[in-house]
């Protein structure tokens, strides 16, 4: 009788102890991260960490809330009479601490695997593309579109960015000439799945459907897949094959539009600094020149 008394007390205290030092941790976990993140001033190394780092300091933060939430769930009845002796209760009370802690971090998991991608390819989208600031010059540099980069790329890179799924993004400084190159791994970042919403369709394969005459690819197919409804969908792409005098040359060419039967013009616009904006226009021409004269930073 003795004994068991004095092993419910040890029990119980270690269990209060324990359910204070697993939360405590799981909330310094959080804050660790937030703070690392903080520290980083660079947006291409912010935008790195938060992507390979983040959902697994999560993980462990709702790992150690688990484990916490089971400590805590083992203190029902502290103080009751029953607990005076041991008993088959305790071990239903040691089954249902068990089952909560897999039920927190079960819903954690999955919350990560399948919402928390939403957000989390906000905070990567913001990073990729915030303007970035020659350290030389502290001018603004400008974000290249797809075809205007290759000139800067080497033939490597353009196979890597064209069959092995490497993008490469290039920043200009169009003041003193200064180029910056950044890599990130296409791969890693999902989409929005058009089926389920969430964003959770990744590239699992890749083929090369037309070839040039000199054996490098003109058009590539990417292969979708959703990790949560399974939907697939498969997407064509042009390979460029431009040169940089080509670029030089190049003037974008005008073709006449039949307008004949158009009321309204809506033009939707997708940032990832200030979300999603709407915007109605009475004719084409004034959406074309919106468009030529839209500022995401003063829209934001």
């Amino acid at each position: 009788m003795e004994s068991s008394v004095a092993f419910l007390e040890f029990w119980h205290s270690a269990m209060i102890i324990g359910a204070i030092v697993m939360t405590a941790m799981s909330i310094v976990l959080y804050l660790v991260h937030r703070m690392r993140v903080s520290s980083i001033t660079d947006p291409k190394e912010k935008h790195d960490y938060i992507n390979a780092h983040e959902v697994r300091w999560y993980r462990w933060s709702f790992v150690c809330l688990g484990i916490g939430a089971a400590m805590g769930i083992n203190l029902y009845g502290l103080g009751q009479s029953f607990t005076e002796t041991m008993g088959l209760w305790f071990f239903v009370r040691i089954f249902f601490s068990m089952a909560g802690a897999v039920l927190v971090t079960y819903v954690a998991f999955m919350i990560l695997k399948y919402y928390y991608p939403t957000l989390l390819n906000y905070k990567l989208r913001k990073w990729r593309y915030m303007p970035r600031i020659n350290p030389k010059t502290g001018s603004k540099m400008r974000l290249l579109t797809e075809e205007e980069e290759d000139v800067h790329l080497s033939e490597g890179m353009q196979s890597e960015e064209n069959i092995f799924s490497i993008d490469y993004d290039v920043w200009i400084d169009e003041q003193s000439g200064d180029v910056k190159i950044e890599k990130y791994n296409g791969r890693l970042i999902a989409s929005q799945c058009g089926n389920c919403g969430f964003y959770t369709m990744r590239v699992w394969k890749e083929e090369v459907s037309q070839k040039g005459e000199d054996g490098s690819p003109r058009e590539i197919i990417k292969h979708y897949r959703c990790d949560y409804c399974k939907t697939v969908r498969a997407t064509a792409f042009n390979v460029s094959t431009r040169e940089e005098n080509d670029y030089r040359n190049y003037k974008p060419q005008t073709t006449k539009r039949n307008t004949k039967g158009i009321e309204v013009v809506k033009v939707e616009i997708f940032s990832a600094l200030s979300g999603k904006l709407n915007y109605e226009f009475g004719s084409l021409e004034e959406a074309q020149r919106f468009l030529e004269e839209f500022d995401p930073e003063k829209a934001a």
